[in-house]
């Protein structure tokens, strides 16, 4: 386990590496001057080659790349156009925004993560729960309502489920209140309030998605030969059930949850801009539209970061699942 730990972990370096060099390539690769849209219309020649020189955009491209890396670990000097010292974990200076590409992202990453991560707890243990619980039920109305339930969802966008969430519970009963974000340790009511249907619209789609694909999946398990022996042996059914075919049938939903939660990390732009959160997907969205090289280059990076950390986590829950997987 640690040797394949640290495999991983050296691959995972690998990987964020080789995504950081295609961003900082990028970076120069787009039309934008970030020179440009520091100074006002009327930079002079001179001028604009002055703030360059601040910026350390004349020094060579490999100079400049480890400089940004040196940042990312122990900070760095951004110089008096940037904003002075900048501390680790350093990401840039948005020009745009005016501060520290970290500071913006300190900002808006606990907003992202307070949508994601209670909308996948919600999601995975419905979703996965009702497509257990259909494929024991086959055929009864539990099952039909089940299907019914993942075609519905499958079928319907995230703008649309909360726009109709937002016309019901706060604008025509008066439930809930307008989404917003607060800090969880500022008002843990008003942060849950805040954000419940995006949670629920979140929750409704993916769960879908998880009800047709688990239920396929304990389908096909229970009619595996190992399940049939431990029927044969006379075990009960919740150890047959629960024991044997669950552990074997969930396997595949890891490696989907994984990507999955990776993935909307990165940013939930939709969910965001329905709701009208400010988070790491709107924020990432803006950046693009206004020309925001560093904060394009810092969200491409952190949703990397997500996507390998979340393969290294479905990884090591492959062994604990399912003894039948050895890592090696």
């Amino acid at each position: 386990m640690v040797r394949f730990l640290i495999k991983r972990i050296l691959t995972a370096v690998l990987t964020l590496t080789a995504v950081s060099i295609v961003a900082f390539l990028m970076f120069f690769a787009l039309p934008a001057d970030p020179v440009t849209g520091m100074c006002p219309k009327n930079c002079n020649t001179e001028r604009l080659e002055r703030v360059r020189e601040e910026l350390g955009l004349n020094d060579p491209k490999p100079e400049q790349y480890l400089n940004y890396m040196k940042g990312i670990f122990v900070g760095r000097d951004l110089g008096s156009a940037q904003g002075g010292q900048c501390d680790a974990p350093c990401l840039g200076y948005s020009y745009v925004n005016s501060e520290a590409v970290s500071d913006t992202f300190a900002r808006v990453l606990p907003v992202t993560l307070s949508i994601v991560i209670p909308a996948a707890i919600i999601w995975l243990v419905l979703g996965i729960g009702l497509g257990m619980v259909s494929a024991l039920r086959k055929g009864t109305v539990l099952d039909r309502l089940s299907v019914g339930f993942s075609l519905t969802g499958a079928s319907l966008q995230l703008y649309f489920v909360g726009a109709v969430l937002q016309l019901v519970f706060v604008y025509t009963l008066h439930i809930l209140p307008t989404p917003g974000y607060t800090s969880i340790f500022e008002d843990p009511l008003k942060w849950a309030g805040g954000l419940v249907l995006a949670w629920w619209s979140l929750a409704f789609l993916f769960s879908a998605v998880y009800t047709r694909l688990s239920r396929a999946q304990m389908l096909e398990t229970l009619s595996e030969d190992f399940v049939r022996t431990a029927r044969a042996k006379g075990l009960a059914k919740g150890k047959v059930y629960g024991r044997h075919a669950l552990r074997a049938a969930i396997t595949p939903m890891v490696t989907i949850a994984g990507l999955d939660l990776g993935s909307a990390l990165g940013g939930t732009v939709i969910t965001e801009t329905t709701f009208g959160i400010r988070g790491l997907g709107r924020t990432a969205v803006d950046a693009v539209r206004l020309g925001d090289l560093p904060t394009i280059m810092a969200t491409v990076l952190i949703s990397a970061f997500f996507i390998v950390l979340a393969n290294i986590v479905v990884d090591l829950l492959y062994a604990a699942i399912d003894p039948r997987i050895r890592l090696g």
